[in-house]
Formats: structure tokens, sequence, C-alpha cells
């Protein structure tokens, strides 16, 4: 038997998170940075994709008013790849009720923007997610939900999956909503959609709060084979791509890189096909 002693271990590959799909602008209100800043702010920290995912919700539309959302309308607009980075549009849409109605859904519009009249009523929600790539569902104000039973939540957020614009569910961890984790979980899969694992959930006021929240969320989408986002939600350019506790949540138990949808761009967009039918 050999005396020589064994090598270490190899290293540990840091994860390679190459997306940041949930991000905010000025538009946002409580955000300080331009679509150009972030975009820029992307290309410096070697992201491949940016979606930039501004709020649909009552904190900055407080009457439900189509004009007040004209960022979300025109995003047709942007450029396809900026700086080298593929940029998607998409918002974040406020889970409004226990039905898990989406925001604006109950805000029937005929006028477009300049006040002509539409070829066809629609309601808000519908008439804004036309217009985008996909939808980040989560909840802000969780007030209609406390003190609920646990059936109830759960199915509210079954039924935000049910939407088909809706791709992610957005910091589950930190809405102060407990729900049968195993259940919204598992309709996930099924449909291919993906839980979000969100930076700023993790810092700051957050994170003591809602750190063991995001880690057992985590943990059982490892175990279950349910595929995750990456988000910063970042509301300041130079946190876009930074993914410090995100990375050391993910390393703490060695989360199945195969499951993150954010490793890279082209991963992304093929989850994105399949669940939601984007291509771009």
């Amino acid at each position: 038997m050999s005396d020589r002693p064994s090598p270490a271990p190899a290293p540990t590959k840091p994860y390679r998170l190459a997306c940041d799909v949930h991000t905010h602008t000025l538009a946002s209100r409580h955000a300080y940075s331009t679509l150009a800043e972030n975009v820029q702010a992307a290309a410096d920290a070697g992201l491949e994709l940016l979606g930039s995912a501004d709020h649909f919700g009552s904190m900055i539309n407080p009457a439900g008013d189509l004009r007040s959302v004209q960022h979300l309308i025109n995003c047709e607009i942007w450029p396809r790849s900026w700086h080298g980075v593929t940029l998607l549009r998409a918002c974040e849409a406020d889970i409004m009720d226990l039905a898990g109605h989406l925001y604006g859904w109950d805000n029937p519009i005929t006028l477009g923007i300049t006040g002509k009249k539409l070829s066809a009523p629609t309601t808000l929600k519908d008439y804004v997610f036309s217009r985008l790539d996909y939808v980040v569902a989560s909840i802000h104000n969780n007030d209609p939900m406390l003190g609920a039973p646990i059936a109830a939540t759960t199915q509210m957020y079954v039924n935000a999956l049910e939407d088909p614009k809706v791709l992610i569910l957005g910091h589950t961890g930190r809405a102060g909503v407990p729900f049968d984790v195993d259940e919204v979980l598992t309709v996930a899969k099924e449909k291919g959609k993906l839980i979000e694992i969100n930076e700023h959930s993790l810092e700051g006021r957050h994170a003591g709060a809602s750190h063991n929240h995001c880690l057992r969320i985590a943990e059982r989408c490892a175990e279950m084979g349910v595929m995750v986002s990456t988000s910063t939600d970042a509301h300041l350019c130079n946190a876009i791509g930074q993914y410090r506790r995100v990375r050391e949540l993910l390393e703490d138990f060695h989360f199945p890189e195969e499951l993150i949808a954010t490793r890279d761009a082209k991963t992304f967009l093929a989850v994105a096909k399949r669940a939601i039918g984007f291509a771009m």
C-alpha cells in the first residue's frame, strides 16, 4: 500500500449564471437606472441575457390606467440584442388575491394610449401581456392572503402558474404566505415553469426573515427535479448579474446545475419555448 497522501478533492466549479431575468428600471419608480444602463451593466458582468421586468401592479398604477404602463406597451421597440446581450421583454405582475388573479385582470379597456378606440374590448392585463415575452408572477401585498388556509394559498399559486404568459413564480420565499411547497412545485414541473431564486430576497432587511424559506424551496426543487431561474431583482444597475448570495445558497447543498434555467441564454430560451411557447 502506498504511503502517499490521497489527493485533495478537486475544487467545486462555480455555478455559471449567465442570465438575469427579473430586473427593474426607472419605470418601476422605486428603481433608479435606465434600461440602457442595465443593459450595459449586464454586458459588463458578462451576461448573455437580460430580462427587464418592471412592476405591473397597484404600487405604480393604483388607478389601473393604461397610460401609466406605456413603458410596457411600447417595449416592442427594444432591440433584441444590445451590447451583445439578448434583451427580453417582461413584467413582474402582482398576484392580487386568493384566486390567483394577476393585476389588471378586472380592468376593462376600450381605448388605446392615444384615446383611439381599440378594435375589440380587452383587459389591462391581456393588453399588456400581449406585448411581452414572459411574466414573473409575485406577491407584494399579502394582506388578502393572511390567515388563509394552506389549501387556498396553494391553489392561488397553482392558478397563477396556469396563466399562459407566466413563466416564473417570483420570490415565493419572502412573500410571507405559507403554501404547500411540494404541490406547487409538482405543478411547476408538469408545466415546465420556473421557481425563482432571488438575490434580493437574501440581502438587507429580507435576509433573516426569508433565507430559510428560500433555502427550503430550493432544496425541494433539487429533490423533486424542478427547474429554477436565478435573478437579482435589481433596482439599480450595479446589482445586475451580482449573484453572491444566490451562489452561496446553491453551493450550500450542491444544487444540480442542470436544473438552473438561467445558466445560459440557450437553456433559458429553450425552457421559455417549451413552457409558454415564446420563441424569438
